[in-house]
């Protein structure tokens, strides 16, 4: 019988809570692992139905769903249960000092947001020379009674198993590029790392120098519009590169996600999506009218657009292709 894995241990000699990542979903979220005090996170009532429990999937189909698309992203999760506990997912050794990255993934319902990957945490041992960095991530298949899901897949655990597959093959695409961005040169290179490298790449072309900088020129008034006042010229330019980069992830996880799951690739509605995410991000309204505020989120998002667009042709003339596992069809 194959043994069970074991959860990676929770003892630390310091937390860095100053970590200058950026961050996908809410951090304030209760991340415990889920307890049978706290039944809402599996039982959720329907209509003429007593109770839905949430637990007759099967880690196993999920996973092989998953393979089929992406073998680097299968490893990643290979030895993880979806119980919200942490597993060690990898460990390389650079210098004097080791650098693990553990995971946990957590399945329930919770409000209408599809899944977040709440990372990474950074947990660093001057003793053991070592520097963990934990992320988890939140799966919510609420969209079990969506029509279109529904007549593809009648039988409900295969509807469950799907649904599950699809969110979390999304949030890992975050969790590799930001394995491939933090792990030492080499060590995190991934299919999927290599792949948005080149989408990111192709969207600061000379090409699209005229689309890039409309999009950059709008995530800075943005920036300055939700600014405190305190910071400096150096810190706002972060911000805004770090915004940047947010947008070109997300439009790679996305449609990474939709041509796997075979889904409808729109720009329109990836850019009108994350341009109001990134005007959040951004600061809000500290500085100026709600009204002129949600004018400029409005142009970042027809300027996204028109970048996405110049990048999907960009990729094109390349001839970039999308990179999946044999097995996926």
């Amino acid at each position: 019988m194959k043994k069970k894995a074991k959860p990676a241990e929770k003892e630390v000699n310091a937390w860095d809570g100053n970590s200058s990542l950026w961050s996908y979903g809410f951090q304030d979220l209760n991340t415990s692992a889920p307890n049978t005090s706290a039944p809402t996170s599996f039982f959720v009532f329907i209509p003429n139905v007593p109770y839905f429990d949430l637990r007759i999937y099967r880690e196993s189909r999920v996973k092989s769903v998953i393979k089929a698309h992406s073998k680097d992203m299968y490893l990643l999760l290979e030895k993880v249960h979806f119980d919200g506990n942490y597993y060690r997912v990898k460990c390389v050794r650079s210098g004097e000092w080791e650098y693990c990255w553990d995971l946990a993934v957590r399945v329930q319902f919770f409000g209408k947001m599809l899944g977040m990957t709440l990372y990474p945490k950074r947990l660093v041992s001057q003793k053991e020379k070592r520097i963990v960095y934990r992320s988890m991530i939140l799966v919510n298949p609420y969209q079990l009674w969506d029509e279109a899901l529904v007549s593809k897949f009648w039988n409900l655990q295969e509807r469950v198993e799907f649904l599950i597959a699809r969110i979390l093959f999304h949030e890992c695409i975050h969790v590799m590029i930001s394995l491939g961005n933090i792990l030492p040169s080499g060590f995190g290179n991934t299919d999927i790392y290599l792949e948005f490298r080149k989408m990111l790449e192709a969207s600061t072309s000379k090409k699209l120098s005229t689309e890039l900088h409309n999009v950059q020129f709008r995530i800075w008034n943005l920036v300055l519009f939700g600014a405190s006042g305190s910071e400096s010229e150096e810190k706002l330019l972060e911000s805004v590169q770090e915004i940047y980069e947010f947008l070109v992830n997300e439009k790679y996880s996305n449609q990474k996600t939709e041509k796997a799951f075979h889904s409808p690739s729109d720009n329109k509605k990836i850019a009108r999506k994350y341009a109001w995410v990134a005007a959040v991000k951004a600061g809000g309204s500290t500085q100026v009218t709600r009204r002129i505020w949600q004018a400029e989120a409005r142009r970042l998002s027809i300027a996204l657009r028109e970048l996405f667009d110049g990048i999907d042709t960009e990729l094109s003339n390349m001839g970039f292709t999308w990179n999946y596992s044999k097995e996926a069809k």
